[in-house]
Formats: structure tokens, sequence, C-alpha cells
């Protein structure tokens, strides 16, 4: 049976749940972020830390890197908790006052992605390459709208430069192989998968290292490994 024509790709929810950002707490929940925020800033319970709109433009005595970080802090709380309506509106209004900054725009991507509005985030990706050419996260994460649209060839060109800028990025790879082998390229997005599990060993990223030698085990037998690429890669 045509396994290029079996295989269906779910794309892979971006980057981690933001992971990948510059400046993220994606491992602390919300209720901590929210007290850590009330510890330095001593203006609000935890109780109304959230939602967004408590977060007030520069705080006396703050400068512009711990503004930018508390922002993204609670955009990324937001987002773990699936409210991408307010972590969008977090973003934009961050963006309103660092339109160049190239965290918040990727950022704004990813929720954005995750709202179903492709177009809208890929314009944001490029925005954050626009404001940092060398931002191998947009490049992967525009890679992912391209495969969750279909465009197979667009997507591999995304990863490809972000691997330019990275060559030890595993993310990237990873959906490297998955776009390769949804070409028919078996050969080449094995090798990419290989690569990537040689990089999440070393870094000693277990889950990872899991799923894709369960991964790999499955496409390397003679059974149909479509079901089991799927399951592995649903996000």
């Amino acid at each position: 049976m045509n396994l290029k024509s079996k295989l269906k790709f779910r794309a892979v929810q971006p980057l981690g749940y933001l992971a990948l950002g510059c400046v993220t707490l994606i491992s602390t929940s919300p209720m901590v972020l929210a007290k850590a925020y009330v510890t330095s800033h001593n203006t609000i319970s935890p109780q109304t830390a959230f939602p967004h709109q408590q977060f007030q433009l520069a705080q006396m005595g703050e400068n512009r890197d711990e503004e930018r970080t508390r922002f993204i802090q609670a955009a990324d709380a937001l987002y773990s908790q699936e409210n991408f309506t307010e972590a969008e509106e977090v973003l934009r209004k961050l963006i309103k006052r660092y339109p160049k900054y190239a965290v918040a725009h990727y950022k704004l991507g990813n929720v954005l992605f995750r709202q179903e509005k492709a177009e809208a985030a890929i314009a944001a990706y490029q925005q954050a390459i626009e404001h940092n050419s060398r931002y191998a996260l947009a490049y992967n994460a525009l890679g992912m709208v391209r495969a969750r649209q279909g465009r197979w060839q667009e997507a591999i060109a995304e990863y490809q430069k972000a691997l330019e800028i990275n060559p030890e990025y595993g993310e990237a790879l990873t959906h490297l192989g998955q776009a390769l082998w949804q070409q028919g390229r078996r050969d080449e997005a094995l090798v990419s998968l290989e690569k990537a599990l040689s990089i999440f060993k070393s870094q000693n990223r277990l889950d990872q290292t899991y799923r894709l030698e369960q991964l790999l085990r499955e496409l390397k037998s003679d059974d149909d490994p479509s079901v089991a690429y799927s399951r592995l890669f649903s996000g």
C-alpha cells in the first residue's frame, strides 16, 4: 500500500506550547506566575492577577526588559490555559509598545496558529523574522503552518532555513523528516529523524527520544507505519 497516500499529518502544537521562546516559564503554573508577579509588584492579589487586564504597562521603576518579560510570562500562562484570545490581546498590547520585539511577534504567531488563523500566524512569524533574520524558531513555525496546509515543499524550505541557522535544532529536524516522508523521500526523512534522535539523546530529552525511537521502529518495519506515525506526532 502507498504509504505516502496514507500518512495523515496533524501538526504538533507549536513548539511545545511556546516552550522555545527567548523568555518563558511554561513549566510554571499560572498561579505560581501570579504569585511571583504579586511578590515583585505588590499591586494585585493572586486571585486577580489574571486575566491580562490587570497587567499594566511601565510600572514604576521597571525597565524595558522587565516589562517585556512580565508580559511574555502573562501571555505564556494564558496560552498554557488555552486562553488564546486573551493571550493574543496581551501580545498585541506588547507589540504596540515594542513593535520591533521579535519574540512577541513569534509568540503571537503561535497563538494565532492555535486559533486556526493560518495566514495571520504566517504574517506574525514573518514579522518576527523581519526584526530578527536569524530567528530559527520562527522559520520552523512557518514550516509547521505550511505543513498544516499541505504545502509540503514550502514547509521543507522553511525547516531548512531554520537548520541553516541552527543545525542542531532537533524539532526542525523532526518536522523536516515528517515533511520529507510525506513527499515520499523516505531515505532523506530517515536521515533527518535519526539526526534529531541523536540530538535529543545528547540533550537528555527523554520524551522526545522515546517518541522518535518508537516512530523510527515503525517506519523501518515491514508493517504499515501510518497509524503509529499519526499517533506519535498528533500533538
